[in-house]
């Protein structure tokens, strides 16, 4: 399979094939070396090697539903990672992938690959479910702005990987500065309770915050902590002044959460005290159902942090099948024979 398929979109270009050494993605010894992977995979390479062969290959990877792909270039640096000597066509992260639809196919040597297709597997999984999950909250929010806030959802192993999928899906931002680092963008946070409980007192907490952080960190200051909603706000707003960018409510659950109706009061209060000005940023528990509850009933948020809606996304299963040996057509039993060379792919490798 030296000859690119003619059917495919694009050429590989210089930025597609330096993109994995631009960012590189936390992959653990244990996967590279294949401690990861199912074993049969393993125990094929073994005797495979024992019976001298290592045919050419091609291998479609397909969804077994729609979803916004993303891990193609997590894929691709676990690939460079570890020697692999064939093509890559793939879709890009942030397109949608149709059910059945090659995300990805790959023409090489067997051996250099097969032992890792749990991992490429899971990475496409895992970050295609985050990713899509994200961009359900995203279109169910507008124009408004959605960061994600689910790392402490999720094993830090991978919490910088969920963040940067749910930027591909969408979100403006992430909490985590490794998922701010893998996805280019700034990481986003406010102050946690934590802080403002030692403190002591919203005001005193939000006026050190700001003493101490330099000026590119935004002022958003929590206001659910010891009293009112409302009336922390306004506290906080007249001891900060114009430094304040704005107030996030992150309400007990215990306490009936985050409302429609504690977000207009909140606005009222900030707009009566002449702070029209200050943003209204809302998290805990947000889903694309609250979001709509929001907007139905002109709840004015400016921004929503989510978090377990996102990491708690089932992955979205793809299969590999090897379609393809030595250029002859092969397919297991149900399958078509054959690459299908989506149109849709650009060569990334």
């Amino acid at each position: 399979m030296g000859e690119q398929p003619e059917a495919h979109a694009s050429e590989l270009t210089a930025q597609d094939s330096h993109r994995t050494t631009q960012i590189r993605y936390p992959l653990i010894p244990e996967v590279l070396s294949g401690q990861t992977a199912d074993v049969y995979f393993v125990r094929t390479a073994e005797v495979l090697r024992t019976l001298n062969r290592n045919p050419r290959v091609g291998m479609e990877i397909f969804p077994g539903q729609p979803g916004i792909a993303s891990g193609t270039d997590q894929v691709l640096q676990l690939l460079d990672s570890v020697g692999y000597r064939g093509e890559v066509w793939a879709l890009s992260d942030g397109e949608e992938v149709r059910k059945g639809e090659a995300a990805v196919e790959m023409y090489g040597p067997y051996l250099d690959f097969g032992v890792y297709e749990t991992a490429i597997l899971g990475i496409l999984a895992s970050c295609t479910g985050w990713a899509t999950a994200a961009r359900r909250v995203v279109e169910a929010a507008g124009e408004t702005p959605v960061i994600s806030f689910g790392a402490r959802h999720i094993h830090p192993n991978v919490a910088g990987i969920m963040d940067a999928a749910a930027v591909v899906g969408g979100c403006v931002a992430c909490s985590t500065p490794l998922g701010a680092a893998l996805s280019g963008t700034t990481p986003s946070g406010t102050m946690s309770h934590a802080f403002i409980l030692i403190v002591g007192d919203t005001v005193e907490a939000a006026e050190a915050f700001n003493q101490v952080m330099p000026p590119d960190v935004p002022r958003v200051v929590l206001v659910d902590t010891f009293q009112d909603e409302a009336v922390e706000s306004v506290r906080v707003a007249e001891a900060l002044g114009p430094a304040l960018q704005g107030v996030r409510l992150d309400t007990a659950s215990e306490r009936g959460g985050v409302t429609p109706g504690l977000v207009k009061e909140v606005r009222t209060r900030l707009d009566m005290a002449g702070f029209t000005r200050v943003e209204i940023f809302v998290s805990g528990g947000v889903t694309p159902e609250r979001i709509r509850r929001f907007k139905e009933e002109e709840a004015p948020v400016d921004g929503y942090g989510v978090g377990s809606y996102i990491t708690a996304a089932p992955p979205i299963d793809y299969t590999a099948d090897i379609r393809e040996i030595e250029g002859r057509s092969v397919a297991k039993l149900g399958r078509i024979p054959g690459m299908q060379r989506n149109p849709r792919l650009r060569r990334r490798r």
